[in-house]
């Protein structure tokens, strides 16, 4: 605060507190019996928001027995892909196949019903 705004300040202060000294005692009496109302009715209402409190506390209650009723994201299985004729080819095993591929054609042939003989 500058001195400018002090001064102002402390004059207005003096000003009020002369205003109150010259009051009488019928309207300090009205303005003290209005204040212990004002306050009186402060005390015996609650605040706003602690009228909220009983619903935060059911919405809260509810929302933990749904996630404990409720099951959680079951397991993904994920399905192996199937195995093409080129990754068998490619894999480990390619040459032993490559030799008995003839057999494997067969086996293939019997399974379709074809006859074999």
């Amino acid at each position: 605060m500058t001195k400018s705004d002090e001064k102002f300040a402390q004059q207005a202060k003096e000003l009020f507190d002369a205003s109150v000294e010259e009051l009488d005692a019928a309207t300090l009496s009205t303005l003290n019996q209005s204040r212990h109302r004002a306050l009186a009715a402060a005390e015996s209402q609650p605040s706003a928001w602690l009228r909220w409190v009983p619903a935060t506390g059911v919405a809260a209650a509810t929302l933990v027995a749904v996630m404990v009723i409720l099951p959680g994201p079951s397991e993904v299985e994920v399905m192996p892909t199937a195995v093409t004729d080129m990754e068998i080819l490619l894999g480990e095993d390619s040459i032993e196949m490559l030799e008995d591929l003839e057999f494997y054609s067969w086996i293939d042939m019997a399974d379709e019903g074809n006859d074999v003989t």
